[in-house]
């Protein structure tokens, strides 16, 4: 299996132990990981042509986990 770039794990290395505990204590914080997640891999399906769409869904795709990624580091610096 190839690896997946932009896992929340790599983008935010320094919280991988708090995003672990809001993941099962928090459920917001776990509906947004999940979002990220599922978004991210859909972006990398994309980008290795395993599931090819147009270039102005893959950048809205991109903008989508951007804002994710933005909300998601806010939601830790928040709960620290």
């Amino acid at each position: 299996m190839s690896h997946t770039p932009h896992e929340l794990h790599e983008e935010f290395p320094q919280q991988v132990k708090q995003m672990a505990a809001l993941r099962q204590s928090d459920a917001h914080f776990a509906k947004m990981s999940d979002a990220y997640h599922t978004l991210n891999r859909a972006i990398h399906r994309a980008e290795a042509d395993v599931e090819p769409t147009s270039d102005e869904n893959m950048q809205k795709m991109r903008r989508e986990r951007m804002t994710l990624k933005d909300d998601i580091a806010a939601y830790l610096r928040e709960n620290a």
